[in-house]
């Protein structure tokens, strides 16, 4: 068995970690544990330390699509996730990607804006 190498593998992110790559309230993940049961972060010692996996961040992130970008509310968001998950998780992909596209796009025609 290989030696992973790689440095930046992390197992575990914390809530101040998690709330800043979404750009969300530590509190607003706390209360999305409460509202979505999939959603349950590994729990350290008596001070309770959440401790998210990526699984965890995928699971925020099709929640945050969701809510934040489609506007969904937390029972609708609740409910395509029981009803749909899969249609859900594609959803999130794709919104991802076309953001991604879309910065880029941006990007390029500032590099043109430049050129003239």
């Amino acid at each position: 068995m290989a030696l992973n190498t790689d440095k930046n593998l992390k197992l575990y992110f914390s809530i101040k970690e998690v709330a800043k790559m979404f750009d969300i309230n530590e509190s607003t993940l706390r209360y999305w544990e409460s509202e979505f049961p999939l959603l349950k972060p590994k729990t350290q010692g008596a001070s309770k330390v959440r401790q998210y996996t990526q699984k965890d961040i995928d699971q925020i992130k099709v929640i945050y699509n969701l809510v934040k970008v489609r506007g969904f509310k937390l029972a609708a968001a609740r409910k395509m996730l029981n009803e749909n998950r899969e249609g859900a998780d594609r959803s999130a992909t794709v919104m991802e990607t076309l953001v991604a596209v879309r910065d880029e796009l941006k990007e390029l025609k500032r590099h043109l804006d430049g050129l003239v």
